[in-house]
């Protein structure tokens, strides 16, 4: 069945970096757009950032306003993992960060991985 993993939040403090990773596993990764999503403490789930698969002819790179010239999304389809680089983090990007299908309908959810941003 499909498996979505995410790994690598932290605490960290504002003004750092961190790399979060989505490991995947049941679906063909390489031809899916995927996406990271956030949910911050009494707050809906955004879109925070999405990449299109190869043969997307559609938007194929997206960021939410508030992350754009700090986070990087990244695929390796050998691996069928994504990447999410954060630079610049801010106390306000403090949350916990899933991935996901974009443009798709959702696969089942993992648990996520909590970025905690403060001094």
């Amino acid at each position: 069945q499909v498996q979505l993993v995410e790994s690598g939040g932290d605490l960290v403090q504002p003004g750092g970096s961190l790399t979060l990773s989505c490991e995947t596993s049941g679906f063909p990764f390489s031809v899916y757009a995927m996406s990271w999503y956030r949910q911050a403490p009494g707050k809906n789930r955004e879109l925070v950032a999405g990449l299109g698969s190869a043969g997307d002819t559609g938007d194929t790179l997206y960021y939410v306003d508030s992350v754009k010239a700090r986070f990087t999304i990244s695929r390796d389809n050998a691996k069928n993992t994504m990447y999410l680089r954060m630079n610049s983090l801010k106390p306000e990007d403090t949350a916990v960060y899933y991935c996901n299908c974009w443009k798709h309908s959702f696969f089942p959810w993992g648990q996520g991985t909590q970025v905690t941003v403060s001094s």
